[in-house]
């Protein structure tokens, strides 16, 4: 069983995930910004969980994270890159304050943690990086555009480092779900900008946690759910002309399912988990 540290964990899918691995056996350290959502978690959980608070934009915050948990556990040999926000709207509708604010986050809140973990895993010989992106990583949605941005990059920079890293103790996953049960698709799901949202079924947190921590296991190099849909959207990404053609009409089509919008756009949910 692994020592696992998961961000954004104080809530979504992240304290969902930190259910899971508790369940099965690993010790957890719940990472947040919200300390006392962190340890309300973690006191449910028991002895094998701990609360750690973590701005994830934060370098010092995330090297006192790793010596905490190593002190309580041991080192970290899996990291959980799950933090992130949205502020729901069209891009014009929002400041510049709010594009890069999902940029400190979404983007270089796990690129910092990743090279936070990186010397110390490389130099305790084990390690395992899993990040949490989204579907959107794949294609732009009306609606997510700063959101969507961030996942493209966080995937690339992933992958990157990954390739870097063959051949070495490391090994990286990256797991894109689709809308899920969380305060935050309940956030886009008040804004009509983000009407797309009602374009697919949501999974409950527990079905995404569950794909997390096979995760730790298996080590896949990438997961998509669902598979199927998951083909379409990467094959639609490639080709601009089919993006252009198919995007509006899946947003025509959710915006008949919805069961109608909110007032607008809503202040986004700090570090409560990804997409």
């Amino acid at each position: 069983m692994s020592v696992v540290l998961i961000t954004g964990a104080a809530s979504g899918i992240g304290a969902a995930t930190a259910h899971e691995a508790v369940r099965r056996g690993h010790r957890v350290a719940i990472a947040d910004i919200d300390m006392a959502g962190a340890s309300l978690l973690a006191t449910a959980l028991g002895p094998a969980a701990c609360a750690v608070q973590l701005d994830i934009r934060d370098e010092k915050a995330w090297e006192a994270a790793f010596d905490t948990v190593a002190s309580r556990f041991g080192p970290v040999e899996v990291l959980i890159n799950n933090a992130g926000i949205i502020h729901t709207g069209y891009a014009r509708q929002l400041s510049m304050a709010q594009h890069r604010h999902m940029v400190d986050v979404n983007l270089v809140g796990p690129m910092t943690g990743m090279m936070t973990a990186l010397p110390r895993m490389r130099a305790q010989g084990r390690g395992h990086i899993i990040t949490i992106c989204s579907m959107s990583s794949f294609m732009p949605l009306i609606g997510y555009t700063s959101y969507g941005a961030t996942k493209h990059a966080l995937r690339a920079f992933h992958h990157s480092v990954a390739i870097e890293e063959q051949g070495g103790p490391v090994t990286f996953s990256i797991i894109h779900p689709p809308g899920t049960r969380t305060p935050m698709l309940e956030q886009e799901m008040a804004d009509p900008s983000s009407v797309i949202t009602f374009a697919e079924k949501p999974l409950d947190p527990e079905q995404v946690a569950s794909m997390i921590v096979d995760a730790i296991a298996k080590k896949p190099l990438e997961v998509v759910h669902p598979a199927l849909a998951g083909r379409f959207q990467r094959v639609a990404g490639v080709f601009p002309r089919l993006m252009h053609f198919a995007i509006p009409r899946v947003a025509a089509m959710a915006r008949r399912r919805s069961p109608g919008a909110g007032p607008g756009p809503v202040t986004a949910r700090e570090q409560g988990g990804s997409r």
